[in-house]
């Protein structure tokens, strides 16, 4: 009887853990997302084409650049707090390692699936090489809903991720990081489960508490990152983040972070959003006191401080730079028209469709592309991983210093690309990314 109840348990839990999926759910309810993802694949595969035309790629070799090493898929069944048991799907797609460890987050949501981790392990491949760091390119995650399991049951779902994958990652074979979904908590638990393993090894992970290795100055890294690069961007063309007009859609870690920043350094926030809405106000937004009213407030609506608007519209609000940091596919042919901004800089990933950046380069709207723009997150978590095999941590002046030293590098290397192959910052970045690994894996002894 009681193999039969767990049976019955187990039938259950799968059942429920079918909930989110496409063929349960219905076809019209994941037709937008689902269009996005392979928007988002569609879009690396073919900047990274492009690249290779422009570079002069060997047929044989561009295929061999393009095809992922590694796909990993494995089911995840854990026993809930109620006694039931549920499975999941996790994946993890290793795409290149010719310069180093693969790196990428982990992300838990209900849409994960191949084609978007496949898409975001690529993107992780040229931009790692972008920022001329000595990583390759993995991401991997979940099917889940995080916010419908208890801290326990995400325990023992890392847990159980981690057993199924700890043989396929590594100090010097993969490092994972946190992502949509996850956290330094998580990074936590996959760093135990592993050492369980293999012994203590901080290293195997980045995105860590810092009372267990994390780094300082990483949770700020992308944010601070997307702030030296729009430095750069606008030293290049006479202009400095002083006095300047900013929308921000998204308000989250990278959002706020950014927006922080950009106020610190004179530049003026005229408006922003988040999942509970958005804000303007022409004169700029004072951010330390929306930052107290978001923490007690879960978000930026009823902010006394600015006026609320539609968040439909904070894409296309008047500004000199626009800085997309949520969600992919966000700018696209319908809206493209009308944005009003003069510079774009991509603190997202893919937030911006193919159609649109033929639209917005037509207007003259200087895009800094993602693979750039969003690389400090990754540099830092390179730092982070240096101090741990090395056991000599750095105080978070040293992490910021060697940040912007990163940025300001890599912008004049795409910029030089950008000059040698008479193309935008886009193909600029992509052709320096799939250079930098094609050169690493012909001289490991590629053969056509």
């Amino acid at each position: 009887m009681r193999s039969i109840r767990t049976l019955l348990d187990y039938l259950k839990g799968f059942l429920l853990s079918l909930r989110h999926s496409p063929l349960i759910s219905g076809i019209s309810s994941v037709d937008d997302p689902t269009k996005k993802k392979m928007n988002a694949l569609a879009a690396t595969n073919r900047n990274f084409k492009l690249a290779a035309r422009l570079l002069g790629l060997d047929s044989k070799l561009e295929k061999s650049l393009l095809i992922p090493f590694r796909e990993i898929k494995v089911e995840c069944t854990i026993p809930k707090d109620d006694g039931s048991l549920v499975s999941y799907v996790g994946f993890r797609v290793q795409h290149d390692n010719a310069r180093g460890p693969m790196k990428g987050g982990i992300r838990y949501h209900p849409e994960v699936d191949p084609d978007e981790v496949n898409a975001l392990a690529q993107l992780m491949t040229w931009k790692t090489a972008v920022a001329n760091i000595p990583y390759g390119g993995a991401k991997g995650g979940i099917g889940c809903n995080p916010a419908e399991l208890s801290i326990s049951e995400l325990e023992r779902l890392t847990r159980v991720f981690t057993q199924k994958i700890h043989d396929l990652i590594g100090i010097h074979t993969d490092v994972p990081a946190p992502d949509m979904g996850t956290n330094p908590q998580t990074m936590a638990w996959i760093l135990d489960e592993y050492s369980k393993f293999h012994g203590y090894s901080p290293a195997v992970v980045t995105g860590k508490p810092i009372d267990l290795g994390g780094s300082l100055g990483r949770d700020a890294a992308t944010g601070r990152g997307v702030l030296f690069a729009t430095e750069a961007l606008l030293n290049d063309h006479g202009m400095s983040v002083s006095g300047q007009r900013f929308v921000i859609q998204g308000f989250g870690n990278v959002g706020s972070w950014a927006a922080q920043l950009i106020h610190e350094a004179g530049g003026k926030v005229v408006a922003v959003s988040d999942i509970s809405g958005a804000i303007h106000n022409k004169n700029g937004i004072d951010i330390p006191t929306l930052m107290k009213h978001v923490k007690e407030h879960k978000g930026v609506k009823g902010f006394g401080g600015a006026n609320a608007i539609d968040s439909n519209s904070i894409l296309v609000e008047d500004c000199d730079i626009l800085i997309p940091a949520a969600l992919g596919g966000v700018i696209n042919r319908e809206n493209a028209n009308e944005i009003k901004a003069k510079f774009i800089i991509e603190a997202a990933n893919h937030p911006t469709d193919p159609e649109a950046d033929e639209i917005l380069t037509k207007k003259g709207v200087v895009i800094l592309p993602d693979i750039f723009a969003n690389s400090g997150g990754v540099t830092v978590s390179y730092f982070e991983w240096v101090q741990n095999i090395q056991g000599f941590m750095w105080d978070e002046a040293k992490v910021n210093t060697e940040l912007k030293k990163y940025i300001v590098q890599g912008f004049k290397d795409v910029k030089e690309m950008c000059k040698t192959h008479n193309c935008d910052l886009r193909m600029g970045a992509f052709t320096l990314g799939v250079n930098r690994v094609a050169r690493a894996t012909v001289l490991r002894g590629w053969e056509a």
